[in-house]
């Protein structure tokens, strides 16, 4: 089971602020449109690592992340 659905307002919390995606995406929000389902888990033995999550920020702007860098959005 994943943490986050399709239609949830997610916001990107990047901890690591060397991650190349930290100036364009912390901090923003967004909706999860879609949930790509992978093998990465069976290489690395963490669950978590088989879900990356799909959050669109405008119709043009979306982003790939996995699960611990997405929290629930802040009421707006």
């Amino acid at each position: 089971m994943t943490r986050f659905e399709v239609g949830n307002r997610v916001q990107i919390d990047i901890s690591d602020t060397d991650d190349p995606d930290f100036d364009r995406y912390h901090g923003r929000r967004g909706n999860v449109v879609e949930i790509l389902e992978g093998d990465a888990a069976e290489e690395t033995d963490d669950e978590r690592d088989g879900v990356l999550f799909v959050v669109a920020f405008t119709e043009d702007d979306r982003g790939q992340f996995w699960g611990c860098d997405l929290r629930p959005a802040a009421s707006e």
